[in-house]
C-alpha cells in the first residue's frame, strides 16, 4: 500500500507492505483521517515515549510508522476467527485503540497499529462502529477528535453556580466549547491570541471570546461572572462570584503554570493540553489558593460513543472546524500546515 510514513523523524510518501489482520481484526481502508496536534507532538518529541511505561505509544526512529488515529474507514477483510457482524464495504470508525499480542496499542503511534495516513489499517472488531448517517467521511473522522474535549467537559461537571474558563481555542477546546454548550453550561469564556480561532470558538457555542493580548483572561472572566450573577439575582455581597473552572487545552510549556499564577483562588482546573516537554509548575501558588488540578487523558469510552452519535447525527455542526482536504503526497506539507495556528482546527486526510 501507498501511505505517509514517519521516520527518522521525517514523513514521505511511499510504498511499503499491506497491514494483515490477525484474530479479532477488521482490515479497514482509510477513507478518512484528521491531522491531530497530538500526531505533531508524536513526531516532534520521541523522548516522550521514554516516560510511557504502558507500552501504548511507541516512537522507534529506526523503523516505519504510519500516523492518523481520527479516522473514517471501510471494512475490507477479517482476521481468523473474528466475528463477521460488520459487512464488508461498510463505512466504520473506532476509539483509535488495537489489540495486539495481548497488548493495547494507540492506533498511528506503533510500528504494528498503523493509522489513517496510508491506504490501508487495521481495527479492533469489538468496539468498531458502524457509521450509521450520510455525512462525509471527512466530517465522520473528526468524531474522534471531538470525543477528547467532549469527555473533558462531561467529567467537569461544571454546575450551574460555575462559569467556564477555556484557554486555547483549537479543536479539544472546541470540542470542550460544544459540549458545555449542548450541555446549558454558561456563559463559556474562550481565550486565544489567533482572531479566526476566536471567531470558530463562537461559532461553537462561546458566549464571550477574548484576545488576551488585549485583556486578562481572569478579569474577563471576572466581569463575565459578575453580569451572570447579577442577571441570577444573587446577592454578590453574600455570596460572591460563581466558582471558576478552567479548561487548559493549549499545552504548550508555561501555561499551566499562569492559570495558576492567574486564576481566581479555589478555581477547579482542568488541564487536557500537556506540552510533551513537561512543565515546571509554582505548587505553593497552587496550595496557598486551594485550587483542584485534574489531568484530562483520553476520552472515555462512554464520552467517544456520545461524540460520535453526535456528530454522525448532525445534532453537532464541526463544519467550523473544517479546512482543507489532502491526499497522502500532500501529507508532509500538510503536517507543516497544521502548525500554524492561523489555520483550520482541522486538516483531513483523503488517501
Amino acid at each position: 500500500m501507498r501511505a505517509a510514513v514517519l521516520r527518522s523523524g521525517r514523513v514521505e510518501t511511499r510504498g511499503i507492505d499491506d497491514p494483515v489482520p490477525g484474530p479479532g481484526q477488521l482490515l479497514v481502508r482509510s477513507l478518512a483521517c484528521g491531522i491531530c496536534a497530538s500526531d505533531l507532538h508524536f513526531m516532534d518529541h520521541p523522548e516522550a515515549g521514554a516516560y510511557d511505561d504502558t507500552g501504548m505509544a511507541t516512537y522507534d526512529q529506526d523503523v516505519d510508522i504510519v500516523m492518523g488515529h481520527e479516522l473514517c474507514a471501510e471494512v475490507i477483510d477479517y482476521g481468523p476467527g473474528t466475528d463477521r457482524r460488520i459487512p464488508v464495504g461498510t463505512r466504520v470508525s473506532s476509539l483509535p485503540i488495537l489489540s495486539v499480542g495481548g497488548r493495547r496499542r494507540i492506533i498511528g503511534q506503533n510500528p504494528d497499529s498503523p493509522g489513517g495516513f496510508g491506504e490501508y489499517l487495521l481495527l479492533d472488531a469489538a468496539i468498531t462502529h458502524v457509521v450509521r448517517s450520510d455525512l462525509p467521511s471527512e466530517v465522520v473522522c473528526v468524531a474522534d477528535g471531538i470525543s477528547v474535549g467532549w469527555s473533558a467537559a462531561a467529567r467537569a461537571r461544571v454546575t450551574t453556580k460555575e462559569v467556564p474558563l477555556v484557554i486555547g481555542c483549537g479543536a479539544i477546546a472546541l470540542s470542550v466549547i460544544a459540549n458545555l454548550a449542548r450541555m446549558g453550561v454558561g456563559p463559556i469564556v474562550a481565550v486565544d491570541f489567533v482572531a479566526s480561532r476566536r471567531a470558530t470558538a463562537r461559532a461553537m457555542g462561546a458566549h464571550m471570546v477574548i484576545d488576551p493580548a488585549e485583556i486578562s483572561p481572569y478579569q474577563a472572566w471576572r466581569e463575565m461572572a459578575t453580569a451572570s450573577a447579577a442577571s441570577m439575582g444573587e446577592m454578590m455581597a453574600a455570596t460572591g462570584l460563581p466558582g471558576c473552572v478552567v479548561f487548559e487545552c493549549v499545552g504548550l510549556p508555561g501555561v499551566l503554570d499562569s492559570i495558576i499564577k492567574g486564576c481566581e483562588r479555589n478555581t477547579r482546573i482542568f488541564s487536557v493540553g500537556g506540552p510533551p516537554e513537561g512543565e515546571h509548575l509554582h505548587t505553593m501558588i497552587a496550595k496557598r489558593k486551594g485550587l483542584n488540578i485534574q489531568f484530562g487523558g483520553g476520552p472515555l469510552p462512554v464520552h467517544w460513543d456520545e461524540a460520535f452519535e453526535a456528530v454522525c447525527s448532525g445534532d453537532l455542526d464541526v463544519s467550523p472546524m473544517l479546512g482543507r482536504t489532502v491526499g497522502l503526497d500532500e501529507v508532509p506539507e500538510a503536517l507543516d500546515a497544521a502548525r500554524d495556528a492561523n489555520g483550520p482546527a482541522r486538516i483531513v486526510v483523503v488517501p
